[in-house]
């Protein structure tokens, strides 16, 4: 999901609620994918200010009912024909990743929908522990396809092949730290087997 806009915002109104409306998308965009408390602390936030935020950012970002967020091209057509199990493995929570795939048509493609629910937030390997317990699969039969860093390094500690894509967010030269075993441009690459 392209939810960058959806998310930045949401983000922007808790930080001019504490003092930092000087905060631009552009600043925001590289924290797409990181846990909301790594980046207010990487935003000079003091701990004690930091649940809160959190908190308050849950209450603002489903009130803007996802009106800016887009599926990236190709990934519903993708998703549609590719066998085999699929589940999420994100940093949202797994309710608001079940309402998001809803009110995008998605939920039927995939077998488990699993988000951090109570345990550390990717690049911790947690939430792909989980999705391959609710498939019932084991690392060597899984294949974590993501776009950001710590995508790669979650799953490189789950022990899965890491697929890294160019088209959303992530930081390309940081996802190449973590040796990714494929890289796509398209999703339909993962269609054709063109993993390379």
């Amino acid at each position: 999901m392209d939810s960058a806009r959806d998310i930045c915002a949401a983000i922007k109104i808790v930080l001019a609620a504490n003092g930092r409306p000087e905060v631009t998308d552009a600043d925001l965009l590289r924290y797409i994918g990181v846990h909301l408390l790594d980046m207010f602390v990487d935003l000079g936030f003091e701990a004690g200010r930091i649940d809160p935020m959190i908190a308050h950012y849950r209450r603002v970002y489903p009130e803007l009912k996802h009106a800016r967020t887009r599926v990236f091209p190709g990934v519903a057509e993708m998703l549609e024909t590719l066998g085999g199990k699929k589940s999420t493995a994100t940093t949202k929570g797994t309710p608001m990743t079940r309402a998001v795939l809803e009110q995008f048509g998605l939920i039927q493609y995939f077998d488990h929908v699993q988000g951090t629910d109570g345990f550390p937030a990717k690049p911790e390997p947690d939430v792909i522990v989980a999705a391959m317990r609710g498939l019932g699969a084991r690392p060597e039969e899984c294949l974590l396809v993501g776009d950001a860093p710590a995508d790669m390094e979650a799953g490189r500690r789950a022990g899965v092949r890491t697929c890294a894509v160019r088209w959303g967010y992530g930081d390309s030269r940081e996802m190449a730290r973590w040796e990714p075993d494929y890289w796509i441009d398209d999703p339909k690459e993962l269609l054709q087997g063109d993993l390379r």
